[in-house]
């Protein structure tokens, strides 16, 4: 069975900074993608950045520059450090994942879900 859990949310002044945990477990492929969605309250979850196994990212316009993801397999475990936090970066952020090697930012292509960390970025 496959977990993942988010950590590391919390309330942070704009300007800030906030490094997002997913520690998963029991999957039984290798060829994988990991990413970060957010949602925000009244609106669609929306994509984050994204990683394949090999390495490979994608981001979202809003976070390029701001947001990195990266991987430590070793530890079974994606990071995402946010900096320079927004009031509009405020939302609950769930760590998915699914079967593939494309690093797509799509909600409905992912298969796995974690329980999200709630991020507020107050101004």
């Amino acid at each position: 069975e496959v977990q993942l859990q988010a950590s590391g949310g919390g309330l942070v002044q704009a300007g800030g900074s906030l490094r997002l945990s997913c520690a998963y477990s029991g999957f039984t492929f290798d060829d994988r993608v990991m990413a970060w969605f957010r949602q925000a309250p009244g609106k669609e979850r929306e994509g984050v950045s994204s990683i394949s196994r090999d390495g490979s990212t994608e981001y979202a316009d809003s976070v390029k520059g701001r947001f990195t993801i990266s991987s430590d397999n070793a530890k079974n475990t994606v990071y995402l450090q946010m900096n320079s936090l927004r009031p509009v970066d405020t939302g609950v952020y769930y760590c998915a994942a699914v079967s593939g090697t494309r690093p797509w930012l799509v909600v409905i292509f992912y298969d796995y879900w974690g329980q999200g960390t709630l991020v507020t970025v107050s101004s």
